[in-house]
């Protein structure tokens, strides 16, 4: 896993071992993140079940000005903050263990509101709609904030969540990667 483009092209992240995680593939960050092209510049990032964080720092190489990684394992915490102190990026970036399947509580009091939000939770246990549900009763997302979903294509962004409308769906094999809008 390398970064994409920005300031840190080229940087070989470090992996998780096993199957436990499944990180992003670098050609479906790189079609993300050209879709992304100008909501990236100087956007306050949160990467939710951010794995080895390659979402979050690929942003974040790209000139997003700060990033906010969560992950419930213990091991995905230790490499996303391996990976961030590789990129130098201490400095803008926060790191939290937690079950984003609970709550969001954790980000209630985020100094700052998030307009860029990747989400990639494992494939088909239904935590697209309990994630997004959560995400708004956390009121930490800015109005017109951007959520990119990585999903099962199994797995449908459901229609009766709050606040959010799907703004474009991509098919990747068997992934979608939903881009919604956040309206309150």
């Amino acid at each position: 896993m390398r970064i994409i483009a920005g300031s840190l092209k080229g940087k070989k992240l470090h992996p998780i071992k096993g199957t436990t995680i499944r990180p992003t593939a670098d050609r479906l960050r790189e079609s993300i993140f050209n879709i992304l092209s100008f909501h990236v510049r100087d956007a306050v990032v949160l990467d939710l079940f951010a794995g080895t964080g390659a979402l979050g720092i690929e942003a974040l190489s790209r000139v997003a000005s700060f990033a906010v990684f969560l992950d419930k394992y213990k091991n995905s915490i230790s490499i996303i903050k391996q990976n961030i102190r590789s990129c130098a990026l201490e400095n803008r970036t926060n790191v939290i263990q937690w079950d984003i399947e609970k709550n969001l509580n954790c980000i209630r009091s985020a100094p700052t509101p998030f307009n860029l939000v990747f989400m990639d939770p494992p494939y088909n246990k239904n935590l697209v709609k309990p994630t997004l549900r959560n995400l708004h009763i956390a009121h930490a997302l800015e109005k017109d904030a951007l959520i990119v979903a990585e999903h099962s294509d199994s797995e449908t962004i459901p229609e009766d969540c709050p606040g959010y409308t799907i703004a474009e769906q991509r098919r990747y094999g068997k992934t979608l990667v939903s881009f919604l809008n956040y309206m309150v």
